[in-house]
């Protein structure tokens, strides 16, 4: 009898046990991309503490923006911790590393990072891998539709020398052939390099009416200055990878009149009423701010917001088909992130399918010009 009742104890404290969703985060905090993981990081302390009556826990470790270490944490968040899910990481060579860890395991990833690469093309590893920040041919497509508008005929590109620069060449090299806009330079820096000096110069030498810089964060400032520095006039674009205020702060007034994409979230203040991301948007600027005060949202943290969207939208329905903790749940939860329709976040609406694992359209772009040192929508 004595038997049977400590039988049945240990199975209560181990279904009770089971019950907890355990979500894994490796993201950025440290190192070059700091000031996008940062963000993160703390929008994860204002996730969910229950979904659907479920208890989660947030098991987040720093990567150090470095590749290795990225890799590390997601065993180690899979292996150790037994997470029924990633999130993570802040950066795209990061996030790319992860892919096989995830897919060995058989666990649901949703990346930070932005490269189209780590969502496509779809195969058998990508189809554990989801993200949430816009594809690069995205904001490449609307970086290409301002210089059209503003009579750019030729253009030079500097970007890190890594998965995000040479992702970011890819698109926007093979769109601005379409649009017939001529590519006069194409330069590499790494993101730990204190000057760009020798890549300005081959710039000014060949004289484009635009530069757009493939950076990310505080780093994509170097050869802003460095081009102001040698006094060039024309209009220079970034990446949405430079969406927080960190890099503002950095690249001060040569900074202004910069232009760039991002998620709606970033001016969700300067949204029309009708915008169908208004909403959710300032939901999530509202709470952040709370948290961490005025002016304090970024789009990165918005990511990191919209990953916790995903979850709690997709956590119900793999419940009916599992618990946290065992495969059965892990992959009924990767086929309801799969199945996540007109989901409305802080950068866009989300519309997944087995071919498109962001399911963003148009919604999740705006054109943003720097002014005064703050974010100003282009209409």
């Amino acid at each position: 009898m004595k038997k049977t009742a400590l039988a049945m104890l240990l199975s209560t404290l181990a279904a009770s046990a089971l019950a907890d969703l355990n979500v894994g985060v490796t993201l950025s905090a440290t190192g070059p991309a700091a000031s996008l993981g940062i963000p993160e990081k703390n929008t994860i302390d204002l996730l969910p503490k229950t979904i659907a009556g479920q208890k989660v826990n947030y098991i987040v470790l720093d990567d150090a923006s470095d590749t290795t270490t990225a890799v590390k944490n997601a065993r180690k968040l899979i292996g150790e911790n037994k997470v029924d899910v990633l999130i993570g990481s802040t950066t795209t060579p990061n996030s790319l590393a992860m892919i096989d860890v995830a897919a060995e395991s058989e666990t649901p990833m949703i990346a930070m990072a932005a490269a189209a690469r780590i969502v496509e093309p779809m195969d058998a590893k990508r189809k554990w891998v989801f993200k949430t920040p816009q594809n690069d041919a995205q904001m490449s497509t609307a970086i290409l539709e301002h210089m059209t508008s503003n009579n750019v005929k030729t253009v030079a590109y500097i970007g890190f020398s890594d998965a995000y620069g040479e992702g970011w060449w890819n698109e926007f090299s093979k769109l601005a052939e379409v649009r017939k806009i001529k590519v006069v330079a194409n330069e590499r820096f790494n993101r730990t390099d204190t000057t760009v000096t020798g890549q300005t110069l081959k710039i000014l030498a060949a004289k484009p009416d635009a530069v757009l810089i493939g950076g990310a964060g505080t780093p994509a400032a170097l050869p802003q200055r460095s081009l102001k520095e040698k006094g060039y006039k024309g209009i220079v674009y970034q990446t949405h990878g430079v969406a927080n205020n960190d890099f503002l702060r950095v690249c001060g007034k040569d900074c202004e009149g910069t232009v760039l994409p991002t998620g709606p979230v970033l001016v969700a203040a300067q949204l029309p009423a009708d915008n169908p991301v208004k909403k959710s948007a300032t939901e999530y600027v509202n709470r952040y701010e709370a948290a961490y005060g005025r002016g304090s949202v970024t789009a990165f943290g918005g990511y990191a917001w919209d990953a916790g969207l995903l979850l709690a939208n997709a956590v119900p329905e793999a419940l009916k088909k599992g618990q946290p903790g065992t495969k059965e749940f892990r992959a009924a939860l990767r086929d309801a992130l799969e199945s996540t329709k007109d989901l409305p976040a802080s950068h866009g609406v989300f519309n997944m399918s087995p071919n498109d694992h962001l399911g963003f359209d148009q919604r999740a772009r705006v054109m943003v010009k720097v002014e005064n040192g703050t974010w100003k929508l282009v209409k």
